[in-house]
């Protein structure tokens, strides 16, 4: 396995650091955090009360947010 050295500000190493689980080295938790799963793979996660209250929920929001805007 191949080895690379990067530089990271304080603040991104404490935002790491503050995402390790356990024995997690920070190749872990940065293959973790940047796995990019496809969004079928959440279909269904929700009940459809969940779902609905959620949309709603975004709806509200949009609607408020073009108010604000106009």
């Amino acid at each position: 396995m191949s080895v690379r050295t990067i530089t990271v500000t304080e603040e991104a190493y404490r935002r790491l650091r503050a995402h390790k689980a356990g024995s997690e080295s920070f190749t872990d938790v940065v293959l973790r955090l940047t796995d990019r799963r496809p969004l079928t793979e959440f279909a269904g996660a929700l009940s459809p009360g969940t779902a609905d209250a959620l949309r709603a929920a975004v709806e509200e929001d949009r609607r408020r947010r073009r108010h604000l805007d106009d």
